[in-house]
C-alpha cells in the first residue's frame, strides 16, 4: 500500500538495504581483521619455534675440530662428523725419564740394617780408624778393574733377600781377599749430623782396636754433647780371631741408650749367625763381619793388596738382629781436611740396596795410615747426615786379651 506523498513502502525498503549493507561492510572487516590476527600470529608462531632447531644443530664450521697433527704418520686425522661429538685429542707422548742411580750409604758400612739407620748415631759408632805412625805406602794409580760379577748364587741370595731375609743367602757364597790386618791403636772422633728437618749436633767418640795377630778385641762408644755435658748413646764391642780370610768375629754386642744390649754371635763351629733379638739364622759366609769391624777388615784388603779395590767387594755383615751382603765399590781419590791435616784418602761407597739399607756410605781410607778409615758418612733415605772423622790416633801396643 503506497503511503503518503506516494512513496512509503519505497522509503522502507532503501532504509533496511542501507543498513544490511553496512553490517555486511563491518563483519567483512572484522572477518579481515581476524584474518589478519591468525596469520601474523602464526607466522610469528613459526619463527619462535625454529630458533631452538638452529641452536641444536650447529653447523658444520662449527662443529669440526681440527685435531693436531701426529709427527709420526705425517697424516692429518679426518674432521669430525657434524652430528658426533667431537673425540678430544690423545694427550701427547711422553720420554721416559732414566731413573736416578742409587745412593751410596755412609755409615751403613758400620750399621749394616735399617734399624741402626734411624738412629742418628748409628753411623758414628761403627767405624772410625785408627791411624799408627805414618806408613809410607807406594803410590798406586786407583785403576778401576771391570766390576766383577757376582756368582749366580751370590745375585739369587740378594735378589731373594728383599722378600725372604734368612734363606736367600742360604747358596750365597763370598770372595776370599788377601789380607794384611792393621795393628792395634785408639782412635779420639768427632761427630756431626744434621737432621732431616736440618737440625745440627755435634759429639765425640772412641774407638780401640787390639790384636795380637791370633785374636782381636775392639770397643766404640759415642756420645752426644748436650749443653755443658756429653751424654753416652751408644756401645759397640766385638771379639773374635784372626783367620786366613782376615778379622773372624765370634761375638757382637750393642747397647743404646734406653734399650736392652743385643748380640749376635758368629758360631764357627755350626757356621751360623744367630741374634739375641731375633729368631734369623744366616750362613757364615767366608770373610764374614760385624758393624764394628768392618771398618778395619777394608783397611786389611787394601793394606794387603791395593788392587783388590779396583773391583765390587761384597762382605757379609751382621747386625744386632739382621745379615746382608754389603758391596762396596771405588769412588775416587779425593783429599779430606782433619784435625790432624789434610789427607789423601781413598773413597768406597756402598750405595742403598731397596728391601735390605736404604742408606749411602761413604768410607775415605787414608793409605798413608795404612789404610785405616778415617772418615765415615752415612746419608738417610730422609737426607739426614752423619759424618764421624779421626781426630787423633795413638799407637797401642797393647796385646788383646
Amino acid at each position: 500500500m503506497p503511503g503518503r506523498g506516494g512513496f512509503p513502502r519505497y522509503t522502507s525498503t532503501m532504509t533496511l538495504v542501507a543498513s544490511l549493507s553496512r553490517r555486511r561492510r563491518v563483519f567483512a572487516l572484522c572477518a579481515a581483521t581476524v584474518a589478519l590476527h591468525v596469520i601474523t600470529i602464526d607466522w610469528i608462531g613459526s619463527r619462535l619455534g625454529a630458533q631452538p632447531a638452529t641452536a641444536l644443530k650447529p653447523s658444520v664450521a662449527t662443529v669440526r675440530l681440527q685435531l693436531p697433527q701426529q709427527k709420526a704418520s705425517g697424516t692429518p686425522p679426518p674432521d669430525v662428523a657434524p652430528d658426533q661429538p667431537a673425540a678430544p685429542p690423545p694427550p701427547p707422548s711422553r720420554k721416559a725419564k732414566p731413573l736416578p742411580l742409587p745412593q751410596p750409604d755412609a755409615s751403613a758400612a758400620l750399621a749394616p740394617s735399617s734399624s741402626a739407620l734411624s738412629d742418628p748415631l748409628a753411623g758414628v759408632a761403627q767405624a772410625v780408624a785408627a791411624m799408627p805412625a805414618p806408613h809410607v805406602v807406594p803410590q798406586v794409580e786407583p785403576r778401576p778393574e771391570p766390576a766383577q760379577e757376582p756368582s749366580p748364587s751370590v745375585a739369587q741370595a740378594e735378589a731373594g733377600n728383599q722378600e725372604q731375609p734368612g734363606t736367600s743367602l742360604e747358596q750365597a757364597s763370598t770372595r776370599r781377599y788377601k789380607v794384611d790386618i792393621p795393628p792395634s791403636a785408639t782412635f779420639d772422633l768427632e761427630l756431626a749430623r744434621t737432621d732431616a728437618n736440618g737440625v745440627n749436633w755435634s759429639g765425640s767418640g772412641k774407638m780401640v782396636w787390639q790384636t795380637d795377630g791370633s785374636t782381636y778385641k775392639t770397643s766404640v762408644e759415642v756420645g752426644l754433647s748436650v749443653l755443658v755435658t756429653r751424654v753416652n748413646v751408644l756401645e759397640l764391642n766385638s771379639e773374635g780371631e784372626i783367620d786366613d780370610a782376615g778379622v773372624a768375629p765370634r761375638k757382637f754386642t750393642e747397647k743404646r741408650r734406653g734399650r736392652s744390649m743385643t748380640a749376635t754371635h758368629f758360631q764357627r763351629n755350626d757356621g751360623r749367625i744367630t741374634f739375641s733379638a731375633s729368631e734369623r739364622s744366616y750362613p757364615l759366609l767366608t770373610g764374614a763381619q760385624d758393624r764394628a769391624t768392618i771398618p778395619f777388615q777394608l783397611a786389611a784388603i787394601g793394606r794387603a793388596n791395593v788392587n783388590q779395590l779396583g773391583g765390587d767387594i761384597d762382605i757379609l755383615v751382621g747386625d744386632n738382629r739382621d745379615a746382608a751382603i754389603y758391596r762396596f765399590h771405588l769412588v775416587g781419590e779425593e783429599e779430606i781436611d782433619t784435625k790432624m791435616g789434610r789427607l789423601v784418602t781413598w773413597r768406597l761407597a756402598r750405595p742403598p740396596k731397596p728391601g735390605t739399607y736404604s742408606a749411602r756410605l761413604d768410607i775415605w781410607l787414608a793409605p798413608s795410615l795404612q789404610w785405616f778409615p778415617v772418615q765415615i758418612r752415612n746419608t738417610e733415605a730422609n737426607g739426614a747426615l752423619t759424618t764421624q772423622t779421626v781426630s787423633k790416633i795413638s799407637m797401642n801396643n797393647a796385646q788383646a786379651q
